[in-house]
């Protein structure tokens, strides 16, 4: 996608430049995760069908049910932002293989992404792993399912 030639900011102030990667936005957030209990940091990038950039890191909480993903994180900084859709995602982890999302993060990502949209899950060694949203999460649970006919 074409930026243009300004700088653009995030709601975390982040700066990106234009023309950067997902990758590596998801691997500067990265950096940037609370993890003092498991140490497994994740970081994830979106970019929203508007062409902006936004981010999110894993904040863990000694009450482990309190924590959040990076990938919800990223999706609160795009609805924050006004963004709706994700037009695309990356997600990193220092981990042996590309690490999945969890199934909340799924749903989560199915609930702002069509079918069709790109997931990638990287590791900080360089493994990838390219899924579509309906390849991560499938049987994907909708609004449809709650009309009556």
């Amino acid at each position: 996608m074409h930026f243009g030639a300004k700088r653009l900011t995030l709601l975390d102030h982040m700066e990106v430049e234009p023309f950067m990667s997902l990758l590596n936005a998801a691997t500067e957030v990265r950096l940037r995760a609370y993890a003092p209990y498991s140490r497994f940091k994740v970081g994830a990038a979106i970019m929203s069908v508007e062409g902006r950039v936004h981010v999110g890191c894993n904040v863990e909480n000694v009450a482990y049910p309190e924590g959040t993903c990076a990938e919800a994180g990223a999706i609160a900084a795009m609805i924050a932002a006004g963004d709706a859709r994700i037009a695309e995602i990356a997600v990193i982890a220092d981990s042996p293989e590309p690490v999945p999302c969890c199934g909340g993060c799924r749903q989560k990502i199915a609930e702002f992404a069509d079918q069709g949209v790109r997931v990638t899950l990287y590791t900080t060694d360089g493994k990838s792993k390219v899924l579509t949203v309906a390849e991560l999460l499938p049987g994907v649970f909708t609004a449809a399912h709650m009309d009556k006919t």
